[in-house]
């Protein structure tokens, strides 16, 4: 990132021909630039109709709506301003030339929002899930993005620095008051139940963590099956498209196929794979074999599907499919029942006249949002939260176990407890991570 004392803008509604192109200005000179394109002073917080010239010439560059703020009364903190034109390329290119022609610079990726968070307009958890929102495919990655950026996430971390300072005072007694008697028994009361405790809620916030993730990445789901059992087929009706080519040649799908999901308002990644089979000589299908298995391995939830008339195509699915996963037997309108296989959960279903589609669709949903959790919960969504969670406690488990004994051990551990969980709001120095994080926002927010 370049200075923060550089006035910046941004094409911030995207790039190509639109009905409206909106800029945005931030910095010292913010302000000063608008009015002085509009050729009026522009009242903060208000909008005002001006044709914008170029201050050299005077020439018309177009007409449009001027807005200004006053920092700290803004997005960024700074003056910032915004100026909506027509979205022409013409328009566009004229317009970002002048801006900096006034010493205005185009943004980098995420620098809005950096300065935001660098004037304390948002901390990072909250710059984090404004990112969030703006990728959501889905209304629940909307509702979780929304969530964090309200504060869920960063009010929770700041609830256990508090109880961790509450903790810590009984400790910092000890080192001070060395020769007092009653000192340790004092601690052992006060502070070892409030750190016990606390690392039992931090536990579960890490172990509810993969929910989180499979809502912000998405669920992964792969199919699976012997060839011809019609899994490019229900890939295409799950999709409503033809993503897959469907033919009763066995072996047509040789390498992964995969298509995005909403599911319930939850993102679903979902793959089809080559057809399982024992023996084949095509190196090519055995190439295809192996990496349907590799990736049914790390998915979230594999569906095997079969041909319900042959009662050894589920066979070879028993070491692939967990109890968790589901076992579908396609072709229904060709055979009468199915022979029950084990406690697996089963599907019957039709892809030619959609017989138990429905249901199967149905379960499906209910699966995946069982896996994501509940959208309106606070949430760890990111690795480091999980990093900065899992190391408060390992040294909350050290503390807990010191009180008495060590107090000043146990209570340099409670600190760097607190240092941990610090890390998710941005309250300390992490200025290793701001770089990465910054940069993957659009640019121009």
């Amino acid at each position: 990132m370049t200075s923060n004392t550089d006035t910046i803008f941004a094409l911030s509604s995207g790039a190509g021909r639109a009905g409206v192109a909106v800029f945005r200005l931030s910095g010292s000179r913010a302000i000063v630039i608008a009015e002085t394109l509009a050729g009026k002073a522009i009242p903060t917080r208000q909008v005002v109709f001006a044709k914008l010239r170029d201050p050299d010439d005077r020439r018309e560059i177009d007409s449009g709506l001027v807005f200004t703020f006053e920092g700290p009364a803004s997005f960024s903190g700074e003056d910032m301003a915004e100026l909506q034109v027509h979205g022409s390329l013409a328009v566009i290119d004229d317009l970002s030339d002048v801006l900096i022609a006034q010493g205005a610079r185009p943004a980098e990726p995420g620098e809005f929002t950096r300065r935001a968070f660098s004037n304390g307009k948002l901390d990072l958890a909250q710059a984090e899930a404004l990112a969030d929102l703006i990728d959501a495919e889905t209304i629940q990655q909307k509702q979780q993005a929304l969530g964090q950026l309200g504060g869920r996430l960063s009010g929770l971390a700041e609830q256990w620095r508090a109880q961790l300072l509450a903790a810590l005072a009984p400790l910092e007694a000890a080192i001070d008051f060395p020769d007092e008697e009653d000192i340790p028994e004092q601690i052992e009361a006060r502070s070892a139940p409030v750190i016990a405790a606390l690392i039992e809620t931090l536990e579960v916030f890490a172990r509810g963590a993969e929910q989180g993730r499979r809502l912000r990445h998405g669920v992964s789901i792969v199919l699976l099956g012997p060839p011809n059992a019609g899994k490019s087929s229900l890939l295409n009706w799950l999709a409503g498209s033809e993503a897959a080519i469907v033919s009763d040649t066995p072996g047509t799908t040789r390498d992964l196929i995969e298509v995005r999901l909403d599911l319930g308002g939850v993102p679903v990644s979902l793959v089809d794979t080559a057809g399982l089979r024992e023996l084949t000589d095509d190196e090519i299908e055995q190439e295809g074999m192996r990496r349907a298995r590799d990736r049914a391995a790390t998915a979230d939830l594999r569906v095997g599907l079969f041909d319900g008339r042959d009662g050894d195509g589920s066979a070879m699915l028993s070491d692939t499919i967990g109890s968790d996963d589901f076992l579908v037997a396609n072709k229904a309108d060709l055979f009468d029942s199915l022979p029950k296989i084990g406690e697996q959960q089963m599907f019957s279903i039709s892809l030619k006249t959609g017989a138990g589609t429905d249901l199967l669709l149905e379960a499906l949903t209910r699966r995946v949002r069982e896996l994501t959790g509940q959208a309106d919960e606070p949430r760890l969504t990111r690795l480091r939260h999980v990093h900065a969670v899992n190391g408060a406690i390992d040294a909350l488990s050290r503390a807990v176990t010191q009180t008495g004994e060590m107090p000043e051990l146990a209570a340099e551990d409670v600190r760097m407890a607190i240092r941990q969980l610090d890390q998710i709001t941005g309250r300390i120095d992490v200025e290793e991570v701001l770089g990465e994080i910054f940069s993957s926002f659009c640019i121009g927010k």
